[in-house]
């Protein structure tokens, strides 16, 4: 190296150390007592200073920024796995609650229907094309089920024992055209047959041979009247929804929604010994969860 590239080597070093030395010496002092070099090299470095700040600001807070949002992707990931965990806990908290409270509705039931009861569980329930349940299977839980028994909920009437195979128990819905029993309007009393209409777009039934003296409206409960020794006396079964009257001396037309939702049924009684005349005529509805 020749000794003109060692001095200018050299003097470079001193220069950009003396450079910052005299920017800040100068930055340093108040303005009173500034000379006018110092005024001169605070005003030239001011730009740079402005601009040199400027630039460590952005810098520092787009990494700020950055940090701050890994966090709280970090916490957003956290939290929406925190919810999801707590909304699971809510429905399996709600779907005891409602399991218990179909299930105390079935004890109530079975404490107040006469004659011995067996209770089952809808393990598979068949759907058309208008969604509506066409057939339900319950589990056998007794080996003294045969046809013909009466099946009830809660809510009242769901039909009668069609068939049993194996463990197996296939129920004729009260809203199947082959289905009929025998009622009578719970506020009136006026009698008659509730007959499914078999109709696949919608659940209903028919309320047959009233007599058009008879009064039945729309809204009217009907219940069994525990003839035939099948039903107890006094079960829901149907709501009135239609009403045509006929002249004197004809029957009306009725139609009525049945009180059973098949769709969410989830337990049943079957009715195994048929009530005595006393009990069918002592025996009260079930209770109506609230």
């Amino acid at each position: 190296m020749t000794p003109f590239k060692r001095y200018r080597d050299a003097a470079i070093v001193v220069v950009l150390l003396a450079v910052p030395f005299f920017v800040l010496r100068s930055n340093m002092k108040k303005p009173d007592s500034q000379s006018a070099i110092d005024r001169f090299v605070v005003r030239v470095t001011s730009p740079v200073q402005y601009g040199a700040a400027s630039l460590g600001r952005g810098v520092s807070n787009l990494w700020g920024d950055y940090v701050y949002l890994v966090d709280v992707k970090e916490d957003n990931e956290r939290l929406a796995y925190e919810n999801a965990r707590l909304k699971e806990s809510v429905h399996r908290l709600e779907e005891n609650e409602t399991e218990n409270r179909d299930l105390k509705r079935l004890l109530q039931l079975r404490e107040s229907t006469p004659g011995e009861t067996v209770s089952a569980l809808v393990i598979i329930k068949d759907y058309n094309e208008f969604f509506r349940t066409i057939r339900l299977v319950l589990d056998r839980g007794s080996r003294d089920i045969r046809p013909y028994q009466p099946v009830i909920s809660p809510d009242g009437v769901v039909g009668m024992v069609l068939k049993v195979a194996g463990d197996q128990v296939d129920v004729q819905l009260a809203v199947d055209a082959e289905f009929s029993v025998d009622v009578e309007d719970d506020r009136t009393k006026a009698r008659g047959f509730v007959r499914g209409t078999g109709d696949p777009s919608r659940h209903s039934c028919r309320l047959e041979e009233v007599d058009s003296r008879d009064e039945v409206n729309v809204g009217d409960l009907l219940v069994t009247t525990g003839k035939g020794k099948r039903f107890p006396r006094g079960l829901p079964i149907a709501r009135v929804t239609k009403v045509i009257k006929r002249e004197l001396g004809r029957v009306q037309e009725i139609e009525a929604m049945p009180t059973v939702d098949f769709t969410r049924l989830d337990y049943a009684l079957i009715l195994i010994t048929p009530p005595s005349d006393d009990s069918t005529a002592e025996a009260h509805p079930p209770t109506k969860g609230k």
